[in-house]
């Protein structure tokens, strides 16, 4: 969350500058010496190349396009409810978090309003996909609901130690989720979980290991990524109930459709379609050759487009879908 925080982060300070250096051709002194000063426009022409500062205009104008063609779509409310949401999240260390961002709480709630706005957009959009075509493509991708006991652990050692106890003739693995599993949200229950292919309660890869299973089969440890960078946890998997999978994908349609408009929602080049689509509409033209990569994958310039590098086209890529998420997460 921390890292979405700081993605596309919009400083007051970083805004007021970029905007005000068009206001004249040298525009104000901002340090003054003896025998020298340093103008809005001798700053604004050192830092426009820079990534930062170029990514701080895209979020601008992504600003000031979504808010005019959907501003009426996301209320006061829904914005005032994710900032206490998040500094509920946060609590006592909210502002130090702000703060390291590069912003206040004025420019976050900003922020988390213009995500509301592309969210909106994108799920209009999504729903347009919810064809009969993709209905039966996610069905086939679909596995309804399975019971099974999990335990997790932190341990590679400890997990292999676990699974052998597991798999001992008349052991009760109920009692050793207890005993043993790191997941507080089911181990009270013996680590049982109901959950389907669509569920996000458990990684991937430790469903696609239960759903491979027949009822009472032990899977082997199964190492998933933790949730801090270069960890690891350990499931040990035991299913209990399967469900029987209907020939008719209409009896998931509910599901099958959240499933798809979730799908879209996260799919970065979706979510820059998106984006193109409103920004041409709304008849963006980049006026200096500075900014033009940052914008080349959401509209063509009418000066000679440059080619966008991988890296900047996913660093972009990736703010885009991230703006759609952070205030949901």
């Amino acid at each position: 969350m921390k890292k979405k925080l700081l993605a596309g982060a919009i400083t007051l300070l970083s805004v007021a500058t970029l905007v005000a250096c068009s206001n004249s051709s040298q525009g104000a002194d901002l340090i003054s010496m003896k025998g020298d000063v340093i103008t809005e426009h001798q700053f604004y022409e050192e830092v426009k190349n820079n990534p930062t500062a170029q990514q701080i205009l895209l979020n601008m104008t992504i600003q000031k396009v979504f808010e005019k063609q959907y501003g009426s779509e996301v209320s006061d409310k829904e914005v005032e409810d994710a900032v206490a949401e998040e500094q509920k999240r946060y609590g006592d260390s909210y502002q130090i978090v702000l703060s390291r961002a590069g912003m206040t709480a004025e420019s976050r709630k900003a922020q988390i309003r213009t995500s509301k706005l592309v969210e909106y957009a994108v799920k209009k959009a999504a729903e347009a996909e919810l064809t009969d075509e993709n209905y039966k493509k996610a069905y086939d991708e679909y596995t309804p609901e399975v019971t099974a006991q999990v335990i997790k652990l932190d341990s590679e050692d400890k997990a292999k130690e676990v699974l052998a106890k597991a798999q001992e003739s008349g052991a009760d693995f109920a009692q050793l989720a207890k005993d043993n599993s790191t997941d507080e949200k089911t181990k009270a229950n013996g680590g049982e979980i109901t959950f389907d292919s669509a569920s996000t309660e458990l990684p991937d890869v430790v469903k696609k290991a239960a759903f491979a299973l027949n009822v009472d089969g032990i899977s082997d440890v199964i190492t998933a990524p933790g949730t801090q960078a270069y960890s690891n946890s350990f499931y040990i998997v035991k299913l209990i109930k399967k469900t029987e999978k209907s020939s008719n994908w209409e009896d998931y349609k509910e599901k099958l459709k959240t499933v798809i408009l979730t799908q879209k929602q996260n799919d970065a080049t979706f979510v820059q379609g998106v984006i193109s689509k409103e920004l041409q509409a709304a008849n963006i033209k980049v006026k200096d050759q500075a900014f033009q990569n940052i914008f080349t994958q959401y509209i063509q310039s009418d000066t000679t487009t440059q080619t966008t590098t991988t890296s900047a086209a996913t660093e972009t890529t990736t703010t885009a879908a991230e703006t759609t998420t952070t205030s949901s997460n």
